[in-house]
């Protein structure tokens, strides 16, 4: 009876050449990351003006090139000045700032006062004129077409869209994918009831008002390990002095009655 010949023994690998080490994986490219890590790409981000969110952001800033979506309860909790340091880097650069479908009219002087030329803006309307509760259930298709295409153009500085909460899975994808050509940071703002929904942003972060000019960020999903605890951060005011100090809750209960029973006429805003 013939036996085939026995195999040959295989080899172990050959250890690394001396001065030479074995490449981690993440270095093998600059869009790989570990689950336990951060992902990188330093290079393609703008910096948010807020040095505890770029710490927790992939790459130490706002992505380009990808979706940041927003989650807020309502429209007006301080998401622009959020978004306004990134944003004057962006018309300091004298690139375009596109809004499509903001919620409500645009104050020239509230722009003006976080830094930013009206000059710089380019707003987009949907034909369609959808209003009022309909708004955050349909979306409009004149806007998603000209959201993607202004994604797409590579000639757009940054971009802001107030998309409805329900909203297909594959039109996310569309628009994720038309981000890739964007060279600059793409922010899709939605209702917080979305937070439930597929998306395929890699950068899904919930907002909510925890204080007088103080926002609570919350990250939903990004390229790294989860964050438990919701950032603090402290945006630039818009109230003067005097308002702030009656916004604050005073630390005393009885000092709280007092200051609920009113001594004399309280001062009307014209006079403050």
């Amino acid at each position: 009876m013939l036996f085939p010949p026995a195999a040959a023994p295989v080899a172990p690998p050959a250890p690394p050449a001396a001065g030479r080490s074995r490449l981690a994986p993440e270095a093998i490219h600059p869009t790989l990351w570990r689950a336990h890590q951060l992902g990188r790409g330093r290079d393609d981000t703008v910096p948010s003006g807020f040095p505890a969110l770029d710490l927790e952001l992939p790459g130490g800033g706002w992505p380009r090139r990808a979706l940041s979506e927003l989650l807020l309860p309502h429209a007006g909790i301080g998401e622009l000045r959020l978004l306004a340091p990134a944003l004057r880097q962006v018309a300091a650069a004298g690139r375009v700032v596109m809004l499509f479908d903001p919620p409500a009219c645009l104050c020239a002087p509230g722009w003006a006062q976080l830094g930013i030329a009206v000059q710089q803006l380019v707003i987009v309307q949907g034909r369609a004129g959808v209003r009022g509760a309909a708004r955050e259930l349909l979306p409009n298709a004149d806007v998603l077409w000209a959201l993607e295409q202004a994604l797409k153009s590579g000639h757009v500085g940054a971009v802001l869209a107030w998309l409805p909460a329900r909203l297909r899975a594959d039109v996310m994808r569309r628009l994720q994918l038309a981000a890739h050509q964007h060279d600059g940071p793409a922010f899709v703002l939605r209702d917080a009831s979305a937070q439930s929904r597929a998306s395929a942003a890699p950068l899904r972060l919930q907002l909510s008002p925890s204080a007088p000019d103080q926002l609570a960020v919350r990250v939903l999903k990004r390229r790294g390990p989860t964050l438990l605890q919701p950032l603090q951060l402290a945006l630039a005011p818009v109230l003067p002095e005097v308002l702030q100090r009656q916004a604050q809750p005073p630390a005393d209960p009885q000092q709280a009655v007092e200051h609920t029973t009113p001594h004399m006429p309280a001062p009307s805003l014209a006079r403050l």
